[in-house]
């Protein structure tokens, strides 16, 4: 059976996985859940998949939350409350209730299943499943109708990795017509793509079920106890020994690069790496394509402004990404991230860092190769990414150096 798109829109609910502690990634995380991580100045983490749903036309969505939920509400409210009920629409986040048992969610399949009353409620067909901890452009609308075209009862979105790197993903064998014969996690000696030697198909964590088929396997694993808290090591196994019709759906990138874009910043490094990405004369992520917008939440400043004065007090921001409200007043930012209002004073020197929202750096401060998080003041001529034995006896030093000053931080 053909189905019309907005059909497809009006029988397919969304949900999102946001209840990571992203734990390698702090002190980023101190105080909130990865999502909700600021990334490129003025956007949450969460801001791409949300963004990626809007511009599907999903507009049903649950955001499942569990670990230091604070600040993602907070966002979820005021960025995204731009869904009308009247017409079918919404956006809800979603915390463990014990609804099934007196546990927490204790994996991606339990949350789902912990909340499959939502999903029975209003008889939905299909169930797109989506990470909230993500970066990359897609249009799920592709894959749900490639999903009902093979008439599958689970697909799972997939990108091609080199061989080298594919142990560190789940790991997704499939024929020439893109039918999954396996799916193993990390596995030493992954399984290749038909006639592409060196590549394997990763798992990107993108599911689209038959709400029937998913019922079903969520009873059997039960009835079983084979266990069902994790797709990848419990269900889809399941689900494959089973003989359900399980396709892979090999990623379609919206980014309109070379090569296809998709990252989990899920360590200070990848995090710092992507970030500086976005500085490039030519980034590989690319926030300025107007036909994909990537909403936020648009805060009420006034726009960035350098200052300079008389003298060698000159206010300059060079290949740099500087948001709203933030004052470079005889200061130099040169590759770096600034976000809301921050201030840069006179004689400050700032380079290969990210700073964040409501920061004020004093006069004479020094900062190379760090990521300072919110409403941190840094005191007059201190010096942060120079010294890294100092550095570390007083901060988070990353693997490659990066230093990080965690949110609200208050120097002695």
């Amino acid at each position: 059976m053909a189905y019309a798109g907005s059909t497809i829109l009006r029988k397919t609910l969304t949900m999102i996985l946001a209840g990571g502690q992203g734990e390698r990634l702090f002190p980023l995380t101190k105080d909130r859940t990865k999502p909700s991580v600021p990334f490129g100045g003025k956007y949450r983490i969460i801001d791409f998949t949300l963004s990626n749903c809007l511009n599907s036309g999903l507009r049903r969505i649950y955001v499942l939350t569990q670990y230091k939920s604070d600040s993602l509400n907070r966002h979820l409210y005021e960025a995204w409350s731009i869904f009308n009920p009247e017409l079918g629409e919404f956006i809800y986040s979603i915390p463990p209730q014990l609804k099934t048992s007196n546990n927490w969610y204790l994996g991606t399949a339990n949350a789902i299943q912990q909340n499959f009353n939502l999903i029975e409620d209003d008889s939905f067909e299909w169930l797109l499943i989506l990470s909230g901890d993500h970066i990359y452009k897609m249009d799920y609308l592709k894959m749900i109708q490639y999903h009902i075209e093979k008439k599958a009862h689970l697909t799972i979105s997939s990108i091609a990795v080199p061989k080298s790197q594919a142990s560190r993903f789940g790991v997704i064998e499939i024929d020439e017509n893109y039918k999954v014969k396996s799916f193993i996690e990390k596995p030493k000696n992954p399984p290749l793509i038909p006639g592409k030697e060196d590549f394997s198909f990763v798992n990107m964590g993108i599911y689209i079920f038959n709400v029937a088929a998913l019922k079903e396997a969520f009873s059997k694993t039960e009835e079983g106890k084979t266990g069902n808290h994790d797709f990848g090591k419990d269900i889809i196994p399941y689900m494959l020994k089973n003989g359900y019709s399980i396709q892979a759906y090999r990623f379609v990138d919206e980014n309109k690069k070379e090569e296809p874009y998709w990252i989990d910043v899920g360590t200070i490094d990848s995090f710092y790496a992507a970030s500086m990405d976005l500085i490039k004369v030519s980034p590989h992520f690319n926030l300025y394509d107007y036909s994909w917008p990537l909403r936020t939440q648009q805060r009420q400043f006034p726009p960035a402004k350098t200052v300079s004065h008389e003298g060698e007090r000159v206010g300059r921001a060079f290949n740099s990404l500087i948001s709203d409200g933030t004052i470079i007043s005889g200061g130099l930012v040169e590759r770096s991230i600034v976000g809301f209002n921050v201030k840069v004073n006179s004689y400050t020197y700032i380079t290969d860092s990210i700073i964040m929202d409501n920061c004020n750096i004093g006069r004479h401060a020094r900062i190379r190769r760090a990521i300072i998080d919110k409403n941190v003041t840094i005191p007059e001529g201190f010096e942060i990414g120079f010294d890294s034995e100092t550095d570390k006896k007083r901060f988070t030093v990353s693997d490659t150096g990066i230093v990080v000053i965690p949110k609200n931080y208050i120097f002695k």
